[in-house]
């Protein structure tokens, strides 16, 4: 093998054993605990605690939220026909063949 090869396969299983390390401390905390001491308080933040709460904020996102308009607010008006010409017609020509 190729030494780029080896460095790739190297760094693919250095990654995957960190992930589920990572995996193995977010589900046994008292494993967790052992590593961290502090791993019971909230401001704790490691790749475990990551990894357990699905997102790397710690915080759900934020919902937008606004008061809804009155109906007064709004200036709607009368609603009046209009006839508008249809553009395919303009094409009518192009629908015979010529004659045989």
């Amino acid at each position: 093998m190729k030494s780029g090869a080896i460095l790739r396969a190297s760094v693919a299983i250095f990654a995957s054993a960190a992930f589920l390390w990572a995996l193995t401390l977010s589900v046994s905390p008292q494993l967790h605990e052992r590593i961290h001491p502090d791993a019971n308080q909230i401001e704790h933040t490691c790749a475990a605690t990551f990894v357990a709460s699905g997102n790397y904020d710690h915080a759900p996102v934020a919902l937008l939220i606004s008061a809804p308009v009155p109906l007064g607010a709004f200036d709607i008006p009368t609603l009046s026909p209009r006839w508008i010409q249809p553009s395919f017609l303009i094409a009518a020509v192009f629908e015979h063949a010529p004659p045989a």
